[in-house]
């Protein structure tokens, strides 16, 4: 099968720490022409030798670290850019949707923004009307249709800018992490759309960091670290390798002080670390299969504080809840740094990668919360002797046994 896209030693190099002034005098061009100055020293290679073809009909996801090079391959794609070295061949339409606004004019207005860039994809005017009401209803823009783009909100364009690159039909379709800009009703509609163009049988490169949405959408991964491609392959393969080699997201124990917290409403109250260990009491972040295993954690309090409850949640990445603890009512009289733990026994998660959210409630109400706090890893089966092995295996839990009759045909 011939490849859609394909992707020949590209390498992308910038110039970093050049002259700051406008123009250089003759006797600077003079100067310069004979410096022994290294010039090598002042360029920085952003990609380096990637080279992997592209199917119809695949979907990739693209990952690594902020500085890998992600972006600038997807623009190297996008023909944003041009590569330094190596080449791409694309047999097909691209659309990319890789910034806010990309591809859009701001004086026009978002109904002249369409053609306008329905013309830039080689769509003819009759073309673009038939999927002009589609485009219209999906980005919920209809009201301000005829305003030019330049007073949207960043939300107005990104919403107007998905809705055209997915509904023209391009071959390949190109996304960067811009989808983080819209809400999550907007995300979860968006990765909607992209999973119906995938299964229609286009093409999908998808840059995010969001692992669970990765996993969901694409078929395929790929890791870039500084500037090359370290690996390939399935995408749940692709996302383990990521989370097991980088330091800290998915250490056996992480510092809380400075994580992100989705509401702190009582800072008299604090989460400040998190551990996992195995039954055995080992220091790890890679859980057997059927294995028990326990949740440390630390705390502060820093008054006092009554009818404390602690929630412990265990969840996919893209944050589905798989299962919740909540602690019965405790209370401390003064400040104290506490230790509390969870031991988790019996949840049959089928090998995959899941994270923590902590919770704290005081007089029930909201303390303390972190989505997201330390990820872990289910690997092969702990005991397999204890749970019948069927070839097919759905879901992120096992069912450790199922009563089933099988009833007599009633004539």
């Amino acid at each position: 099968m011939q490849a859609i896209l394909e992707i020949q030693n590209i390498g992308k190099q910038y110039n970093i720490g050049g002259e700051n002034r406008r123009y250089l005098s003759l006797r600077d061009q003079i100067v310069n022409t004979f410096s022994k100055t290294d010039k090598s020293k002042n360029t920085f290679w952003a990609l380096k030798d990637i080279s992997f073809d592209v199917f119809q009909g695949d979907s990739i996801g693209i990952i690594g670290r902020n500085g890998a090079g992600k972006s600038t391959l997807l623009k190297i794609l996008s023909k944003i850019t041009a590569p330094t070295t190596g080449f791409v061949k694309a047999r097909g339409r691209v659309a990319s949707l890789l910034e806010v606004g990309t591809g859009f004019h701001p004086e026009l207005t978002g109904r002249e923004n369409i053609y306008l860039n329905g013309s830039i994809l080689g769509l003819s005017k009759n073309e673009i009307n038939q999927k002009f009401d589609e485009i219209v209803d999906f980005s919920g823009v209809e009201k301000f249709l005829d305003t030019p783009l330049k007073h949207y909100s960043s939300g107005m364009q990104l919403r107007l800018a998905f809705a055209v690159a997915a509904h023209l039909e391009p071959e390949i379709l190109v996304i960067d992490e811009v989808l983080a800009v819209g809400d999550a009703a907007f995300q979860k509609k968006c990765l909607g759309k992209m999973s119906e163009v995938s299964k229609s049988g286009r093409t999908i490169l998808f840059v995010s960091h969001n692992m669970g949405a990765v996993q969901k959408l694409c078929n395929k991964g790929i890791l870039l670290e500084k500037g090359k491609l370290k690996y390939e392959g399935k995408t749940v393969d692709v996302i383990n390798h990521y989370l097991k080699n980088i330091d800290g997201i998915n250490s056996y124990e992480i510092d809380l002080h400075n994580h992100i917290r989705k509401s702190f409403l009582n800072k008299n109250i604090s989460f400040k670390k998190v551990r996992i260990q195995s039954e055995s009491g080992e220091k790890r972040n890679n859980i057997k299969f059927g294995e028990n295993f326990t949740i440390e954690l630390e705390y502060q309090t820093n008054v006092d504080c009554k009818n404390i409850e602690l929630i412990l949640g265990i969840e996919s990445l893209d944050e589905t809840r798989i299962a919740s603890y909540i602690s019965p009512f405790f209370h401390y009289n003064k400040s104290n740094n506490i230790k509390a733990s969870f031991t988790i026994k019996d949840l049959l998660l089928n090998p995959n990668t899941y994270q923590i959210t902590l919770g704290c409630r005081v007089n029930s109400i909201p303390a303390d919360h972190i989505v997201g706090a330390l990820q872990f890893t289910i690997t092969d089966a702990f005991d397999k002797s204890s749970i019948e092995e069927k070839p097919f295996n759905y879901g992120l839990m096992k069912i450790k046994h199922v009563d089933f009759y099988q009833n007599q045909i009633i004539n």
